[in-house]
């Protein structure tokens, strides 16, 4: 009878997942991660990322508007941060603003911090990664509902995953 029972349970899963397809085993983004602050060094990041994404992440730069691929994104997947991998963003979140900049209307929770930025006089809201505190970008008023809230994110700051694929293992 055991035997029976788990064979009845076990197809009745692998049914589901044949159903869901493979993005049910591919995006495991709201599994516990450790969401510790790393605390690496800018010259330890440096080494890993590119010059370009070190600018944008850890000297807080921005990017040209409308020069990012990640805006014609129009599928499912995740957006993770470009230097610890940790998943930000759902495909589901983001929206065309018309800034020329990825625009998302919530992060998944708890995986971005936020600080006052007064680098252009008028105070802004920065956000960063919460694991490797690398700059992804500013969040404004002005966005969809259900949040009102957009997050103006550099690409280059993020790698698109999609959800036919497996997430990377998260950089320390």
């Amino acid at each position: 009878m055991l035997r029976r029972q788990f064979i009845i349970n076990t197809s009745g899963l692998a049914g589901a997942l044949l159903i869901a397809g493979p993005s049910a085993l591919a995006h495991p983004v709201n599994k516990q991660l450790d969401l510790t602050p790393l605390g690496k060094s800018e010259d330890e990041w440096e080494k890993i990322v590119s010059k370009q994404e070190f600018h944008i992440l850890f000297e807080e730069g921005t990017e040209r508007p409308n020069s990012s691929p990640l805006n014609n994104v129009k599928t499912d997947g995740t957006f993770i941060c470009a230097a610890c991998y940790l998943p930000l963003f759902e495909y589901e979140t983001k929206y065309d603003s018309g800034t020329g900049w990825p625009s998302f209307y919530q992060p998944i929770e708890g995986r971005v911090d936020t600080k006052l930025d007064l680098k252009l006089v008028w105070p802004r809201t920065e956000y960063h990664c919460i694991r490797c505190e690398g700059h992804q970008g500013h969040i404004f008023e002005d966005g969809p509902d259900p949040t009102g809230l957009r997050y103006c994110n550099n690409g280059l700051a993020l790698k698109f995953i999609p959800a036919n694929k497996m997430l990377p293992n998260l950089r320390g």
